[in-house]
C-alpha cells in the first residue's frame, strides 16, 4: 500500500491478520547485512560500546488487557548479556487478567480471553516475576509505561535503574521526527529473524527493542555516556544534577 501512515496500517493488520507495509518503504525477507551494522551518521559500529562493563540488564515488555489502569495478561523479561540478547534464559509469563480484555486490546496483542481462561493469575506469579526482576537495570520502549505497570503490580520493587530507548533515540537520530518502535524497527533495521512472536506480543517487542538498544549503544562510548541520554527524569538510575560547588 501506499501513503497510509501507522495508524490506519495498524488497523488494517489486526484486521486482516497480515504485516501492511507502505510501498515506498518496503521490508525485505532477511535482507543482507555484511559486516558491522553502521547506524546512519555516527560512522561507529558495534565495537564502539564495551559491552562487558554494563550491569546486568532485562529488556521488558508486558501487555495488558485494555482497561485503566490495566491488568497484566503478558510479561517478557529478556536479559542482554555481551551485547546481545539471550531468549535461553528469558522470563515470560502469561497471566488471566481480574477484568476481561477489551475487544481493543485484543485487536493490538491478538491474546483473548478464552486464551487466557487457563492461565495462573498475577498473584500466583508475581514472586517468580520479581525474583526474576530482581534489581536489576530494565529497559524498554517509552519505559516510563512498563516501568509504572509493573511497579503496581509488584509494591516495593524498584530496578536499580531505567533506560528507555525512545528517550535514547530521539538523541542518536534528532532528526527521525517519529519515533514508534516501528519507525525505529524500519530505520536501523534491526536483525529479527530470531525474533519469538509476533509484533504487539511481549517477547517479540522485547527482542526488538533489546536490539534497537544495543545499535543505538553503538554510539556512545561508554555506559554512564548511554544513561545520560537514555534514563528518563526522575526515574531510576537518572543522573544527579551536578551541584554548584562550595566553599566546603
Amino acid at each position: 500500500m501506499e501513503g497510509l501512515d501507522e495508524p490506519p496500517r495498524y488497523y488494517l493488520q489486526h484486521g486482516f491478520g497480515y504485516q501492511c507495509h507502505d510501498r515506498s518503504k518496503p521490508h525485505h525477507y532477511r535482507p543482507a547485512r555484511p559486516g558491522p551494522h553502521r547506524l546512519g551518521g555516527g560512522g561507529r559500529t558495534q565495537d564502539s560500546m564495551n559491552f562487558a562493563t554494563w550491569p546486568a540488564l532485562l529488556v521488558v515488555d508486558v501487555e495488558g488487557n485494555g482497561t485503566n489502569p490495566p491488568d497484566l495478561v503478558e510479561t517478557a523479561a529478556l536479559p542482554v548479556r555481551d551485547g546481545r540478547p539471550d531468549k535461553s534464559t528469558a522470563g515470560w509469563w502469561l497471566t488471566r487478567p481480574h477484568r476481561p480484555i477489551t475487544p481493543f486490546a485484543t485487536r493490538v496483542h491478538g491474546l483473548t480471553n478464552t486464551d487466557l481462561a487457563d492461565k495462573p493469575a498475577w498473584a500466583d506469579v508475581a514472586d517468580r516475576v520479581r525474583a526474576f526482576l530482581g534489581n536489576a537495570w530494565i529497559c524498554a520502549h517509552h519505559a516510563h509505561t512498563d516501568y509504572r505497570v509493573l511497579a503496581a503490580h509488584l509494591p516495593g520493587w524498584e530496578p536499580a535503574g531505567v533506560l528507555d530507548t525512545l528517550r535514547l533515540a530521539k538523541d542518536a537520530f534528532p532528526d527521525l521526527g517519529k519515533y514508534s518502535l516501528d519507525k525505529l524497527i524500519e530505520h536501523v533495521q534491526p536483525d529479527l529473524r530470531e525474533a519469538p512472536g509476533a509484533r504487539h506480543r511481549a517477547t517479540f517487542d522485547a527482542y526488538a527493542t533489546a536490539q534497537l538498544l544495543i545499535a543505538m549503544a553503538s554510539r556512545y562510548d561508554t555506559w554512564d555516556q548511554l544513561v545520560a541520554a537514555a534514563v528518563p527524569p526522575g526515574l531510576p538510575g537518572a543522573p544527579e544534577p551536578e551541584r554548584d560547588p562550595t566553599l566546603w
